[in-house]
């Protein structure tokens, strides 16, 4: 169990800095898109639909770090009411449900992408599987932080919605 939650952190830690990296080219690309519009009067093509696919991927790698976080939204009002054993049955069942959930969005985005493979964005010669490629990746990544969560959660952190620093406190 300790390997594994060595190791969701650092894929976790990865996700973290790989969604703010993308977060930064869109919000870089979306003021440059501006500038050449308004203050050249000649838009980019190509800058709108790389900032679109960076922050598709910005989000999706960063839900495992909310995931990792607690700051997803969760059933936390309900499981502090409810007697710790009973709080901890609804914590891991919402969990799993969300797990299963991310497994489907894994299976069918991975099947989009391959079915877009050949298709371009707009603009670019690129392809656009790689925009669709953020869907099973960052399943994987969101699959991996929630099962740390279970499994700190079955160790005794099981409060959902409790970050590093409040855990620290």
């Amino acid at each position: 169990m300790r390997a594994f939650l060595k190791f969701e952190d650092l894929t976790t830690g990865l996700a973290l800095r790989l969604s703010i990296a993308f977060l930064v080219v869109a919000a870089s690309l979306a003021l440059f898109q501006v500038i050449t519009r308004f203050v050249f009067s000649s838009p980019s093509t190509w800058s709108e639909v790389i900032t679109r696919s960076a922050m598709i991927w910005s989000v999706f790698l960063g839900v495992a770090v909310a995931f990792r976080h607690g700051a997803m939204i969760a059933v936390e009002v309900i499981q502090r009411l409810l007697p710790p054993r009973l709080g901890l049955i609804l914590f891991l069942i919402s969990n799993t449900l969300s797990i299963i959930f991310f497994a489907i969005l894994f299976w069918q985005g991975w099947a989009m992408t391959k079915r877009v493979v050949n298709q371009k964005l707009a603009a670019l010669d690129v392809s656009i599987a790689w925009v669709y490629a953020a869907l099973p990746v960052g399943s994987v990544f969101i699959i991996i932080a929630i099962l740390a969560v279970m499994i700190r959660g079955v160790q005794g952190d099981w409060a959902a919605g409790q970050t590093q620093t409040e855990a620290a406190e």
